[in-house]
């Protein structure tokens, strides 16, 4: 019912084609845990990966790749539980885009996004 945002389909659709898989815990007082979360259902987390040599070819970078779905123009939060000492923006070639630097907030990192952006965000991780 209602609109497509409404409706949910967007996540419906990832729900359908990428499922869950549940893993046995290796006991049962195991805290919940999640490396991200977005505070926006307007953005799709797309892709977690290891950055490649174009990210200045560290073991400690991770690239995020998060888009816009709705159509809308959204300030979003991104939250990870990863040990990040640094954020930047980058391109899809993940080089650090100029200017590209991300403070980092109590909150996680404050991402701006127009209709249907793509951003691609470099995380340096502390050891």
């Amino acid at each position: 019912a209602g609109s497509f945002q409404e409706a949910g389909v967007i996540q419906q659709a990832y729900n359908l084609n990428f499922p869950l898989h549940a893993v046995p815990a290796s006991c049962a007082q195991c805290p919940a845990w999640s490396a991200f979360s977005v505070s926006s259902p307007a953005i799709v987390l797309e892709t977690v990966k290891q950055a490649g040599a174009g990210a200045e070819d560290r073991a400690e970078a991770v690239v995020v790749r998060l888009y816009e779905a709705h159509g809308s123009t959204v300030t979003a939060w991104l939250r990870t539980s990863l040990p990040v000492k640094e954020a930047m923006l980058c391109d899809l070639l993940e080089r650090p885009a100029a200017q590209g630097r991300l403070p980092l907030e109590q909150r996680g990192l404050r991402l701006s996004f127009t209709p249907f952006r793509v951003l691609s965000v470099l995380l340096l991780l502390s050891r």
